[in-house]
């Protein structure tokens, strides 16, 4: 009884050397030999016995064979022109074994012929393949799994082989998907020659399906040069004859891919109109097109045609989720909540899909609650991607006990120790601010790759902790990892928050060196340059730019840079430029742009910028919000911000602080604190420059009680350690209702801490203020002695202004004499009133006004009459103001 053999065409060839080399062979036919097969013996085509001769194979309880005694069986057989040997065991069961899996398969080739004889003579299938002539083809596609390259050269040597193996169909269809997988373009356009020369039947839809899939995979670009390649694909498209489903789905396919979705759409039509009858893959091919295109109402069309087609459409798992992403995309999430309840077949695959799309348009609660659902269903088995999307909904509700809740259930079940799910919650644990958790996780893994390094990095400079994401990057190098976009991303944001032009700079330069190129790369590079204080550079590489290279962040970039240097002119212009370019602002524009509004002190301008942000729907940004609050409250119009605060729908706390800051300006104290107290009922934490500002207002407004109260429970109640700027809110809150000693106090308690040009200038202040000159000189000589070689003027300013005050006129000179001796000037204060639409600067002792003759006239008229009133100014009148906060 003949047996065929497993499919030992699957087998490596590898010739024998020294030693006795082994192949390896198939599991099935290792079993086999196990069982006791003793050897290989020669058979003729009909399967009789050619030569007594017995080739014992000794390694019979593993999975090879010697591979000597195999080369030397087939080597005889080859002799004896014979195209196959067998395997007998004791009772002469044979398993049929062919020259193919014993030599080259190049070698083989020649005998091809007499191997199909043999399949046909015996009745056999040829390993297992039905049809006649694939065997090649069958090599070719067992190669791709093992390696493209291997393929091709098999091809390559098969059609330079002189011999009577011929391609037909199936091999070049297997050749033209390796050329696709490898993206090998020039080898798929020679294979194309080799098949119009061929004599393959012109109707063959089997290998023109595969040319035009090898096409569309190898150019499927949006980058690509447009004419070029759609010369190339849609010629191929246009020389079929019949088109069958396949190359119209092939096409809508090529036609997403390549970002031409009206094209995409237009094919689908077109196909149901010539009768052709679609597929499941039609629709999930057509649905991302609609999805870019924005259009719901053909998202409805298309989805009403695919319930229309019966239950097996609407109920496969892969158009289930192809139009559960679709209606996401779309922003329509109750209409995919809609596919996803009338589904009744849902596998991972649609409950994953539904839950990403709540994740991506940010609606995390919908997310976790079905997510919870889907934990609670027993018939789904949910997979990485299901947790994925949990933790990251997680992340963005920032909510720490079920973020823990679900760290363990993901240790109960071993699903912890994947690096992805780890990478998740590295970035979860970042977002709740627990860095220090985050950096734990990091540390246990046993195995990183570049998304953990580049996770952590990201959540230390998310976290304020530039320094530490900077030696993390340091150590990912060491430790063989490329620096990539994301941590290049990081590296420059970690460079502006520092302000440090060096590591910027020097990413700047490794972004060149290396060629990398990110989406938004411009708008990180102007950031960088502009909070390090480069803002000639910052302009320079933007006007770099081509202008259709500027993507709205680039604006909104150099737009936020400019406010932030003072070039106030220059953001206006180019805010009007992005105008002119048809670009959009968005809610980062807005938040941008007005901050210098209140630099130039003309409200009106905010009020124009707010009614376009009302205009646009972007006034409930919360960030939009908190800048409008900021601007109308330092421009006077407390009533405004208050009204902008009152109607938010979002606030956080940055709109927290800019309110609250904005009562303590106006010296409404009480209602800051109200402010301050209500953030806890409103589930809002404080941060430290919240807690800077409310002790700002507490100042202002003489609560000082209340403010040292708050300054006590900071670490205790909020986490959060004072810093420079919340003692110098406190030195400034005492010295200012005259508990000038107190704060003295304060300030030395401080120790090192307390030696900050800020503090000591306030105390400085203070001290000026109630008459306690004594304990002011000894504050401004440790701010001399501290300001040495800084250049700064102020403090010497504060000094002589105590002497005078004192009446001490020879310490007034020595102080001025020395600030000439060292250049020192004070800089002189400005200030501006808008009037009808014109900005009206002035400065101490100004004439360049065009109206400053009238303007002291005025002036005069106005000191008689305080002089009539009975006013006397004081020494520190003459002499002028002093600012409380001097740098």
């Amino acid at each position: 009884m003949l047996h065929t053999s497993p499919p030992l065409l699957y087998s490596h060839w590898i010739p024998p050397a020294a030693g006795s080399p082994k192949i390896n062979c198939d599991a099935s036919w290792s079993r086999d030999l196990k069982r006791g097969w003793g050897g290989i013996i020669l058979r003729d085509n009909r399967g009789h016995l050619v030569d007594g001769r017995r080739f014992r194979i000794s390694s019979t309880s593993a999975f090879l064979a010697e591979a000597s005694v195999l080369r030397e069986a087939c080597l005889f057989a080859k002799a004896l022109n014979l195209s196959s040997i067998c395997i007998e065991n004791d009772n002469a069961q044979l398993i049929s074994l062919t020259v193919w899996e014993l030599v080259p398969p190049w070698e083989a080739l020649a005998i091809i012929s007499d191997i199909r004889l043999l399949a046909s003579e015996l009745r056999l299938s040829f390993c297992g393949i039905p049809r006649e002539g694939n065997e090649v083809a069958h090599w070719i596609a067992y190669s791709q799994a093992s390696s493209l390259d291997e393929a091709l050269r098999f091809y390559s040597r098969m059609v330079s082989t002189p011999s009577n193996a011929s391609c037909d169909f199936y091999t070049y269809s297997a050749v033209l998907k390796a050329c696709a997988d490898a993206r090998q373009l020039s080898i798929g356009k020679a294979v194309h020659c080799h098949v119009l020369r061929s004599r393959l039947e012109s109707r063959s839809r089997i290998v023109y399906n595969s040319l035009l899939n090898m096409y569309c995979t190898c150019l499927s670009s949006a980058n690509d040069e447009k004419g070029y390649v759609d010369d190339l694909v849609c010629r191929v498209f246009g020389s079929m004859r019949r088109r069958d489903v396949i190359a119209w789905n092939t096409m809508i396919s090529w036609y997403v891919k390549t970002e031409r979705f009206e094209e995409a759409f237009r094919s689908f039509w077109m196909m149901m109109k010539i009768g052709i009858k679609v597929t499941v893959v039609s629709f999930v091919n057509v649905f991302p097109a609609v999805s870019r295109m924005g259009s719901v109402r053909r998202a409805n069309l298309l989805y009403g045609f695919l319930l229309k087609l019966g239950s097996k459409y609407a109920n496969d798992p892969f158009a289930l989720s192809s139009a559960i992403f679709m209606y996401a995309e779309l922003g329509c999430l109750d209409l995919a909540r809609n596919v996803f309840d009338q589904s009744l077949e849902r596998n991972a695959e649609v409950w994953n899909t539904m839950i990403g799309g709540y994740v991506q348009k940010n609606s995390p609660v919908e997310a976790i609650n079905l997510f919870l659902k889907a934990l609670a269903s027993e018939q789904i088995i949910l997979d990485e991607v299901t947790f994925l999307s949990a933790l990251t909904a997680a992340s963005q509700l920032q909510q720490l006990g079920f973020a823990q809740q679900l760290h363990a259930y993901l240790m109960k079940n071993s699903a912890v120790s994947r690096i992805m799910i780890l990478n998740a919650l590295i970035a979860l644990y970042s977002r709740c601010n627990l860095v220090d958790i985050s950096l734990q996780i990091f540390s246990r893994m046993c195995e990183r790759d570049a998304v953990s390094w580049n996770t952590m990095v990201s959540a230390f400079v998310q976290n304020g902790l530039d320094d530490e994401g900077l030696m993390l990057v340091h150590e990912m190098q060491q430790q063989g990892f490329t620096i990539d976009s994301v941590a290049v991303t990081a590296l420059l944001s970690a460079a502006s928050n520092l302000r440090n032009l060096e590591i910027g700079k020097q990413t700047h330069a490794y972004i060149l060196r290396h060629g990398i190129e990110f989406e938004g790369m411009e708008s990180y590079l102007i950031d960088m340059y502009a909070k390090s204080g480069l803002i000639k550079s910052a302009q320079g590489l933007f006007q770099m730019c081509s202008t259709y290279g500027k993507d709205q962040a680039t604006w909104n970039a150099m737009i936020a840079g400019n406010t932030q240097n003072g070039q106030i002119e220059q953001a206006f212009t180019t805010f009007r430029q992005m105008f002119e370019q048809n670009i959009v602002p968005n809610a980062v524009t807005i938040a941008s742009i007005l901050p210098a509004c209140q630099s130039v002190g003309i409200v009106s301008l905010g009020k124009q910028l707010h009614g376009f942000a009302i205009r646009n729907c972007l006034d409930h940004n919360v960030f939009v919000g908190s800048a409008l609050i900021d601007v109308y409250s330092k421009s006077g119009a407390i009533i405004y911000a208050e009204n902008v605060f009152l109607i938010s729908p979002e606030k956080n706390s940055v709109t927290y602080t800019s309110m609250i800051l904005g009562y303590g300006q106006h010296g409404f104290g009480e209602k800051a604190l109200s402010l301050f107290y209500s953030m806890k009922e409103s589930d809002v934490r404080p941060d430290g420059v919240t807690l800077v500002a409310i002790l700002s207002a507490c100042s202002y407004s003489g609560c000082v009680d209340e403010g040292l109260q708050i300054f006590e429970s900071m670490e205790r109640e909020y986490g959060i350690r004072p810093s420079c700027e919340h003692y110098c809110c406190v030195t400034d809150m005492l010295g200012r209702v005259g508990r000038v000693v107190e704060a003295y106090e304060f300030v030395k308690e401080l120790g090192e801490e307390g030696n900050n040009f800020r503090i000591l200038g306030s105390l400085l202040a203070a001290c000026r203020n109630h008459g306690e000159f004594e304990l002011g000189k000894n504050v401004a000589n440790k701010l001399l002695q501290m300001e040495r070689g800084k250049g700064l003027s102020g403090y010497h300013v504060l000094l002589s202004n105590i002497y005078a005050e004192e009446g001490n006129w020879e310490y007034v000179n020595r102080v001025r004499k020395g600030m000439r001796e060292k250049g020192l000037t004070k800089d002189v204060g400005c200030s501006w009133v808008n009037v009808a639409g014109r900005v009206n600067s002035f400065v101490s002792r100004d004439q360049k006004h065009p109206q400053s003759d009238e303007i002291y006239e005025t002036l005069e008229q106005l000191a008689l009459k305080m002089k009539d009133a009975g006013y006397r100014p004081g020494l520190g009148s003459e002499i002028g103001t002093i600012p409380e906060f001097v740098e």
